[in-house]
């Protein structure tokens, strides 16, 4: 009996070793598993709404280097910055674009990611072609690029990150605000790949 007790306890502390292991290997690369950054030439680039310092102008650089035709800016339209709605301030922005005539904006009223598709796709049928240039925050590239894959099969879609190293960073451990970020971002993913997208 007690001989059976401790084969079973070294099977037992045995499971443990390993998946505390799995663990650390996947703490330590959960800030690197969120990052998809693999940009190809396509009909479009889509800005997904949100930081509005890096995102857009990441998407005109794109531009400039050939990786699209085209550029759509996703803009919430209900948000107000102060008596500004941020539509308001989005269509100034482009207006003084030196490449004005290249940019569109897509009022979008969604909240999640998997919302902003289906207003996307209102906004594409004013578009050409099916190749897509998703461009948005790097914590936010895989599980974008997987909800987009998921609601737009008829598109065809790459992603191209931006970084910000005041909100996130791969090696999450070392700094308060990319650990908040990492570990939302995770739980947003799980839930998507968990529920939403079998809803």
């Amino acid at each position: 009996m007690i001989r059976n007790w401790t084969a079973r306890g070294r099977v037992r502390f045995a499971i443990g070793v390993v998946a505390a292991v799995l663990l650390i290997i996947f703490a330590l690369n959960a800030g690197r598993m969120l990052l998809v950054d693999g940009p190809q030439p396509s009909d479009l680039i889509l800005v997904l709404a949100g930081e509005t310092d890096r995102r857009p102008a990441h998407a005109l650089e794109l531009l400039h280097q050939g990786y699209g035709k085209h550029v759509l800016i996703d803009v919430p339209a209900e948000t107000r910055i102060y008596e500004l709605s941020q539509l308001d301030l989005a269509q100034k922005y482009v207006r003084d674009l030196p490449d004005a005539a290249s940019v569109s904006i897509c009022p979008i009223r969604g909240l999640s990611t998997r919302e902003e598709t289906h207003d996307v796709e209102k906004c594409l049928t004013a578009e050409d072609g099916a190749r897509i240039l998703i461009v948005t925050s790097d914590f936010h590239t895989r599980r974008a690029l997987s909800i987009f894959r998921h609601e737009l099969r008829s598109k065809s879609f790459s992603v191209a990150a931006t970084h910000d190293p005041t909100e996130f960073g791969s090696r999450w451990w070392t700094h308060r605000q990319w650990a908040k970020t990492c570990s939302g971002e995770w739980l947003r993913t799980i839930w998507w790949n968990a529920v939403e997208r079998w809803e």
